[in-house]
């Protein structure tokens, strides 16, 4: 399995060799450092740590975690049943940057998405709403009845208002169009979650 951080730069676009336009977001992947390998008779369960970004300061802990490797920002783990990416097995220390990915391969992003604040039925189940004649006011975007008079209370999971976004997504099979090995960056077509400078997850 593939596997890297980066950071969302923005949108922008391409054209291909037919001169169509491509809509891509443009990522700085990596180059991420190997923090710790953990297996199954130790850990209970096989899995790569990884580094990325360059962090002012250090919590103690952390800093004897990554003890020779750098003030590195983000640690995230990679589950996998091997420490390894293709052919190469991983090891502490090890750095992993955008060579391992090639034009044409698909991938799957995950990110924290954009916060929207609360919001309403409407804007966050996409309700239709109530009627705009025949007597209804005030009402136009309430959500309705909750609930029926057995049990006396609302059901766990009823779609009400509340705060929209903000939450983990994963969007799969997205290709990878251009690989900038020189300046670490990738573009990948179509949109991923979050807002400019949020961390992603990428996954081969």
């Amino acid at each position: 399995m593939k596997f890297i951080l980066g950071l969302k730069l923005g949108m922008s676009q391409i054209f291909d060799e037919e001169g169509k336009v491509i809509p891509v977001t443009l990522i700085e992947a990596g180059p991420c450092i190997v923090t710790q390998i953990k297996t199954k008779e130790r850990d209970g369960y096989c899995a790569v740590r990884i580094g990325f970004g360059e962090a002012k300061k250090l919590t103690k802990a952390i800093a004897g975690h990554l003890k020779g490797l750098g003030r590195l920002l983000f640690l995230r783990e990679f589950r996998n049943e091997k420490p390894a990416i293709d052919d190469r097995t991983l090891k502490r220390g090890d750095r992993i940057d955008v060579s391992i990915f090639k034009e044409g391969d698909l991938v799957k992003v995950s990110a924290i998405s954009k916060g929207k604040g609360f919001a309403g039925v409407v804007k966050r189940w996409h309700f239709k709403g109530r009627p705009a004649t025949h007597g209804t006011k005030h009402e136009l975007r309430t959500p309705g009845s909750v609930g029926t008079s057995t049990p006396i209370r609302v059901i766990k999971g009823k779609k009400m208002p509340g705060r929209k976004g903000n939450v983990r997504v994963t969007v799969r099979n997205l290709k990878i169009v251009k690989v900038d090995k020189e300046n670490n960056l990738l573009a990948i077509k179509g949109a991923v979650p979050g807002a400019k400078g949020t961390l992603l997850e990428i996954r081969g």
